[in-house]
């Protein structure tokens, strides 16, 4: 961030979510006169040390963004090189791909998705993808751009993002100056971009522009998501997200029949002569990790373990599995460092899900709204304890501070750190708990049998004491082994048996490598741990600072860093340069992103993309399109879409039928609430605490000036705010930082809505903000709509 010119808060209010890290931003603005540029529906404490403040209705990202693309195209504001031979703009794409109405070519009404066959390049007779760098062909990628953003012109933006023109414009200015190659970007964003039905569009959205000015790979460039706890990147990294696998592997789905057909399926292959796709080297990630889960069992013979691995039908991400057990189809929940009851949406509706249980787990320090949901709050949490008859089992875990460990930060910095002190009274660490619950349930199976005792039986558990695996043994195992001597291609010895690898590179497909998560190797090898090294020196003095912790992969700290010179090799900015090319080798103040093939080699920096480019166009990757487009809040303030009124929301939405049935509309709920945090709390832990209890110790929602006025409603007065899924009661704070905004002929109201309180803890007992928001999420991750949703309120 501090080596940033423009840095732009969209999607996030920096200063009050992460206000150590924003500390950076205002060294930029100090110490190279950055401009800070705030985006939000809201004027923030971020907002308050802002340059530019622009308001915006909450949901409507995409248009603002695509407003700025066709700005900077219009006005010839990018950087052209950068665009000619890093991305995909020259592409030619198929004939029938197209656009209409909302809706891109391949739908399929009935079922709710595309048919993304049309979304690709063509291709000549060798499978190498058609181009014109003449950027003159109807059907390249830039001219399907330039068409597809003509319709987000600034009055457009103002129509429907409420966003003043003169407002709109002058972000767009200030963005525009980064176009040169002397000067960056840096966009920070956080939960204010994911939480919509359209999440992954909008980061896309943002990183296309950055992409047409030159920014990504660049110091002070970049998309930087703003993380919402510590280690929620290391959580990622690891894999337990619904589909994934640790090292972002795919989970296998009821499709890849064998692990020939997984591999196939999960492989991608160059189309582009030259190119580096790094995503080739899968076999090699995917059967390191099955030696990892299953050792000596995982075998050629037995395709290293694959039938054990579930297969999916369906992602059973959160709102599915709660839908799932809303319907009584779940008998059991362990719940482990998560409070859902109080952070996945539509409480009450939670609440009855939990109510069908035979018995629920909870592994957690602290006492949640969770575990003691069965007890009656009154309004807060009204139930009928007598007819619940969910068994509630408590296992107290330790937190961060208990116990030694890795925590990955938003930079994908391994940060090793060393317990504080003890836990008290009876908490023991997750592993030691999974530990006794393996060791259980084995017990049990061989007494009894049972399916699924395979991989059970067979999973790699080698700890020196069993029911106490240390931080340092399951780091290692991350880190990967060899399992046999390794040789390189020469014929010289790499790691002997036993020994830590040093990096992926080393990795292979033979069953000869573990590794349970290959984008970590290399963070603990046979010279230590080098998560715990803390030399700060930074002889960039762009904060590379490469002897401190680790950076996965590689110990790289920017990603893509190729593209931070240009194609012969040099640094667009030789004031800030990252990495060069001096005539017979890359050298730098980074980790270089890609093999050391010279300039006139053409390898693009992008290698994780077949293609080697940054895509403008993102073939059949999302589900939405390979281009973003505005789509209303599934519950829209404005009851149509302006662009086109017969696709409304996003079109491929997933909504299940208990949820469709607890939409509200705007005729009943005319208001947008959105969700947000304090300082002062962290999440739902803090309430726990008596000093934050004390600095915010009651809730409150925040109104506009106007919508107060209409109400009656003065600060200090207790409100209702209310939906069709539920309410909750709390102080009205009656204020200018949230304004009244003129949408597509008629005056939006946004109310702010904290979610920190609850019916646990030391601060005053509040009510739950997730009671009414909607169960609906994100058409490729499932990230819940939390910051947009239709309420009422009224003087209680």
């Amino acid at each position: 961030m501090k080596n940033a010119n423009v840095i732009v808060v969209m999607g996030g209010n920096a200063a009050e979510a992460h206000p150590v890290g924003f500390r950076w931003a205002l060294e930029a603005q100090k110490n190279n006169d950055a401009k800070i540029v705030v985006v939000d529906p809201r004027f923030t404490r971020t907002a308050s040390i802002a340059d530019v403040y622009a308001p915006i209705r909450s949901g409507t990202d995409i248009t603002f963004l695509l407003g700025v693309i066709l700005y900077l195209i219009n006005n010839n504001k990018i950087n052209a090189e950068y665009v000619k031979h890093y991305t995909n703009a020259s592409l030619l794409v198929r004939d029938d791909f197209s656009f209409d109405d909302g809706l891109f070519s391949g739908f399929d009404a009935e079922a709710r998705q595309y048919d993304k066959t049309s979304w690709n390049y063509q291709f000549d007779s060798e499978g190498v993808p058609l181009r014109d760098d003449t950027f003159t062909h109807p059907r390249c990628v830039w001219n399907l751009l330039k068409e597809h953003v003509s319709r987000y012109t600034p009055d457009v933006v103002e129509n429907i993002c409420g966003t003043p023109r003169e407002d709109f414009l002058k972000v767009c200015e200030v963005l525009a100056s980064t176009s040169a190659v002397d000067r960056t970007t840096s966009f920070l964003y956080a939960l204010g971009w994911t939480h919509h039905t359209v999440g992954a569009q909008n980061i896309r959205s943002m990183a296309m522009i950055q992409l047409l000015l030159g920014n990504m790979g660049m110091p002070g460039g970049g998309v930087n998501a703003l993380r919402g706890h510590s280690n929620v990147q290391g959580m990622t990294d690891i894999g337990p997200l619904a589909t994934t696998l640790p090292g972002y592997l795919a989970l296998p789905n009821e499709k890849h029949v064998d692990l020939q057909s997984y591999l196939d399926a999960n492989t991608p292959k160059t189309v582009v002569p030259g190119q580096v796709n790094y995503w080739s080297n899968y076999p090699k990630f995917f059967v390191s990790l099955m030696k990892h889960l299953y050792g000596d069992a995982a075998t050629r013979e037995n395709q290293w373990g694959y039938d054990w691995l579930p297969k999916w039908d369906q992602p059973y991400d959160v709102l599915r599995y709660f839908d799932m057990m809303h319907r009584g189809k779940v008998n059991g929940y362990i719940c482990q460092g998560f409070n859902p009851i109080a952070s996945t949406p539509d409480k009450n509706k939670l609440v009855a899900s939990l109510s069908k249980l035979k018995y629920m787990v909870v592994i957690d320090p602290l006492v949640t709204e969770t575990s003691n949901f069965w007890q009656n709050h009154g309004e807060m949490n009204d139930v009928d304890s007598a007819s619940i008859q969910t068994e509630v089992f408590r296992l107290p875990s330790t937190c961060f501070a208990e116990e030694d460990g890795c925590i990955v930060n938003s930079g994908r910095w391994m940060q090793w750190h060393w317990k504080g002190a003890d836990a008290p009274g009876e908490a023991r660490t997750d592993g030691q708990i999974l530990a006794g619950l393996l060791h259980h349930l084995r017990e049990l199976y061989r007494q009894e049998g049972g399916k699924g005792i395979e991989p059970l039986m067979n999973m790699s558990w080698h700890y020196d004491q069993f029911f106490h695996p240390s931080a340092e043994e399951v780091a290692k195992e991350n880190n990967g082994y060899a399992l046999a001597d390794l040789y390189d291609d020469k014929g010289n010895l790499l790691r002997k048996k036993g020994e830590l690898l040093d990096s992926f590179a080393q990795m292979r497909d033979d069953g000869t490598t573990s590794s349970g998560c290959w984008i970590y190797a290399g963070s603990w090898t046979e010279n230590g741990n080098r998560m715990a090294n803390r030399d700060n020196a930074d002889p960039s003095g762009l904060g590379t600072t490469l002897g401190w912790g680790w950076a996965w992969p590689m110990n790289r700290r920017v990603l893509y860093n190729r593209a931070s010179a240009d194609p012969q090799g040099k640094p667009w900015d030789p004031e800030r340069p990252l990495i060069e090319w001096n005539g017979q080798k890359w050298v730098g103040y980074d980790i270089p992103d890609f093999n050391n093939s010279p300039p006139e080699a053409n390898v693009g920096p992008f290698i994780m993309q077949q293609e080697g480019l940054g895509r403008l166009f993102a073939l059949n990757k999302l589900a939405e399109g390979p281009f973003p487009e505005h789509y209303e809040p599934y519950e829209t303030p404005l009851g149509t879409n302006p662009l086109h009124p017969n696709v409304v929301s996003n079109p491929v939405v997933r909504i299940f039928e208990a949820d469709a049935k607890r939409l509200g509309t705007h005729k009943d709920f005319p208001y947008v609430g959105t969700t947000y945090r304090l300082t002062e709390h962290f999440h739902t832990w803090t309430k726990h605490a008596r000093l934050n209890a004390i600095a915010q110790p009651e809730q409150f929602v925040e109104i506009s000036e106007g919508l107060a006025k209409a109400k009656g409603i003065t600060t200090g007065d207790t409100v209702k705010v209310s939906n069709k899924r539920g309410f909750i009661r709390a102080k009205a704070v009656v204020t200018p930082r949230i304004r009244t905004l003129n949408v597509n002929g008629q005056q939006v109201e946004t109310i702010g809505i904290p979610l920190h309180w609850g019916f646990e803890g030391r601060t005053q007992k509040g009510y739950l903000a997730n009671t009414l928001t909607p169960g609906v999420g994100d058409a490729n991750s499932q990230t819940p709509e939390f910051k947009a949703f239709l309420v009422n309120i009224e003087k209680a």
